[in-house]
């Protein structure tokens, strides 16, 4: 169906997600185009319906049981079961002659089988041959030619009882997967005057007021109005420690209410809330195939094909040398049923599927199933350090007074210096004089020197407040000063040195285990950072990244060149970084990461976005990423492998149809259930 749609002049590209059931095009009139892209579908599979895409609405399918999903195979799978063993009692126990058991097992075959040989039927009139329903008539047709018609009529039944197992497995899968990503409520709560009304969650309106129990989980993005509880953030961010909520703070969709009752304002509808972003970036992620996935789809085309005329070489060559046309047909019939490609085609993209759902319940977005297979084979992971590694928030570590004059009084100085400034080093001297409770007086006057500090009159005379370079300008020595490991601040008062501060941005809670597990994995985690050498260093002596790999006081372009040395070394790379200037060298990486609290332009360049911001994200990706690739390998291989030993057994004369049947539906069963092992995987 996709190759279909891309084929048509009018459609520039075409996608056909499988574990989403969507179809994504690119079109200059995509709307008018819908009923033509249900024909050429139809032409492959006359059930297939197309249905315009609603992001505002929530899931409204109520969920059936297998029986009411199946009804009409479970009802063909029992009568044909009790058909099939009436003619083996008959054949068997009674001894029967062909007259009796005929009829029975050809029944019995129609029965489980009509749909199927409908179905193919149609398909060749459409030219569509090299398909499981063609390969499983073939084979049950021939297998009644030759005289065995309780295998022709049994293989049908297992095929079809395999069948039944895989479309259970299949769709169990894809609720678990979207179960796990989809948080969109259906209803709720709205507070009307002094009643409570229960509305459908896309009614719901910017400004609406609306109650959140304990327990429930928060619907639309908003405000607090009223109340105070502890918020549990993991299902959105991953970040197992609950934060607290109370009147005037922000709430995000998708998170749950665990203590007091609150009212919110929503601030967002449905559609811009967090609940439905994260599930649209899943869904786009998982319209982004994989190499390995396009490599299948490939590979099935060639594949089936070929066995296919391995069969008919099978049945023709060996039987004119031997005469005996019974055996090798049946073998023959094996490798057509083994020939159908079921479980490489549905268990590699549902196993990528499942590792963007996996990373999605950890507040890891993946953009793509790409994005998955590149970070799998990175060498080097290279952070920035502001607001990656560290929270890229300063705050004063050290204070050193002259003689005469105490702790506070230059903090409060400098407070009074840097009163009017709002750079983040301004606002944690005044974040400190604040928490010393210091008295800060206004300053007469402030003259602002650029690149170096400030120059001010205070009430105790003169004051200068900067760098090195603004003391050197005025003279003062601070030759005896230590040059310590972060911002140094200095201060003068009436031309002598009177003070020093040491302001230092901190670093995330769990950077150094973070940092360490990235170790742990064989990988090589770096620094590429605008801050001077010092402060770097610091930070990453702290951090656990040798000297080495720290390259500090970068401009943008310089970030880049060092990153394609680093890749020059160690091979591919991952950069995560969380600024404006971060999105050329986030584009320009193997895989590129940005952390959620970081700027807009870099979390759009970004490969993967960390929601939660924490540094423990980047080895639990790379553990996501692995086991995903590891897991659809083995699909692969194994898949391969069953098919290659039942072919070779057949050949001999030691497999079977039924091993066949097995080979196929059997096979495709194991590696989609294979998959799903992704999603309750537990990566720390």
């Amino acid at each position: 169906m996709e190759r279909k749609i891309q084929a048509m002049s009018e459609i520039q590209a075409a996608s056909i997600t499988f574990a989403t059931k969507q179809l994504r095009f690119a079109a200059d009139d995509p709307e008018s185009l819908v009923p033509q892209l249900e024909k050429a579908c139809k032409t492959i599979e006359d059930e297939v319906t197309l249905v315009p895409k609603d992001n505002t609405t929530a899931p409204r399918i109520k969920k059936e049981s297998v029986w009411s999903e199946h009804r009409s195979d479970l009802i063909s799978i029992i009568a044909g079961a009790a058909l099939f063993a009436a003619g083996m009692i008959a054949e068997h126990v009674m001894g029967a002659g062909i007259s009796v058991t005929l009829p029975i097992f050809l029944i019995g075959y129609l029965v489980l089988g009509w749909e199927v040989l409908w179905t193919s039927a149609k398909n060749i009139s459409k030219g569509q041959v090299f398909d499981e329903n063609f390969l499983m008539s073939v084979a049950t047709i021939a297998a009644f030619c030759i005289g065995d018609f309780a295998e022709g009529m049994g293989v049908m039944l297992f095929y079809k009882i395999g069948e039944l197992f895989e479309d259970i497995a299949v769709d169990r899968s894809r609720s678990q997967i979207m179960d796990a990503v989809d948080m969109r409520p259906e209803t709720v709560n709205r507070i009307h005057g002094d009643d409570i009304e229960n509305i459908p969650a896309e009614d719901a309106q910017i400004g609406d007021i609306l109650q959140v129990r304990p327990g429930d989980r928060i619907p639309l993005d908003g405000i607090v109005t009223e109340g105070e509880s502890r918020i549990d953030t993991s299902p959105v961010t991953g970040e197992p420690v609950p934060v607290t909520a109370t009147a005037g703070t922000e709430v995000i969709s998708g998170c749950v209410n665990e203590q007091g009752l609150l009212k919110i304002k929503v601030t967002k509808p449905l559609s811009e809330s967090m609940v439905t972003r994260i599930l649209d970036s899943v869904e786009n992620a998982a319209a982004g195939k994989p190499k390995i996935d396009k490599f299948i789809t490939k590979f099935a085309k060639v594949y089936t094909p070929i066995v296919v005329i391995l069969a008919i070489l099978t049945a023709i060559i060996p039987s004119l040398i031997t005469g005996n046309w019974g055996e090798w047909i049946t073998t023959a019939i094996t490798f057509l049923v083994i020939s159908c490609p079921c479980a490489l085609v549905i268990s590699v993209p549902l196993a990528f599927f499942a590792g963007i759902g996996a990373g999605s319940k950890l507040g890891i977005l993946f953009k793509g199933g790409i994005s998955i297979e590149a970070l799998k084979n990175v060498k080097a992971i290279i952070m920035d350090k502001t607001g990656t590694i560290t929270k890229g928030n300063f705050v004063v570590q050290k204070i050193t007074a002259a003689a005469d004059l105490s702790e506070d009084q230059i903090i409060a100085m400098a407070a009074a210096c840097e009163a009017s400034s709002t750079h983040p080093i301004a606002l944690s001297i005044m974040e400190e004089a604040a928490k010393r409770t210091a008295t800060v007086q206004k300053a007469e006057s402030i003259e602002e020197i650029s690149g170096k500090g400030i120059k001010a009159k205070l009430a105790e005379g003169e004051a200068l407040c900067g760098n090195r370079k603004l003391m050197d300008q005025f003279g003062i020595d601070i030759s005896r000063q230590e040059s310590g490991e972060g911002t140094e601040i200095f201060l003068a008062l009436g031309g002598k040195f009177a003070g020093h501060i040491t302001i230092a941005d901190t670093i995330k809670s769990d950077a150094v285990d973070a940092i360490a597990a990235i170790k742990a994995d064989g990988l090589i985690p770096a620094m590429l950072t605008g801050d001077a050498a010092g402060s770097a260093n610091a930070v990453a002596r702290t951090a656990g990244i040798a000297e080495a790999n720290v390259h500090a006081q970068l401009l943008p372009e310089d970030k880049l060149n060092a990153l394609k040395e680093i890749r020059k070394q160690n091979g591919a790379v991952m950069f995560v970084g969380d600024g404006i200037n971060d999105a050329p060298v986030l584009a320009g990486a193997d895989v590129g990461a940005a952390m959620g609290s970081g700027a807009d332009a870099a979390i759009e360049a970004a490969d993967v976005v960390f929601m939660n911001s924490s540094v423990s994200a980047i080895p639990q990706a790379i553990k996501i990423a692995r086991a995903t690739g590891r897991i659809s390998m083995q699909n692969v291989i194994f898949a391969l492998a069953v098919k290659l030993l039942v072919l070779v057994l057949g050949f001999v004369g030691f497999a079977n149809i039924w091993a066949a049947v097995f080979a196929d539906t059997g096979v495709a069963m194991l590696c989609i259930l294979n998959s799903m092992r992704i999603l309750l995987k537990k990566f720390k």
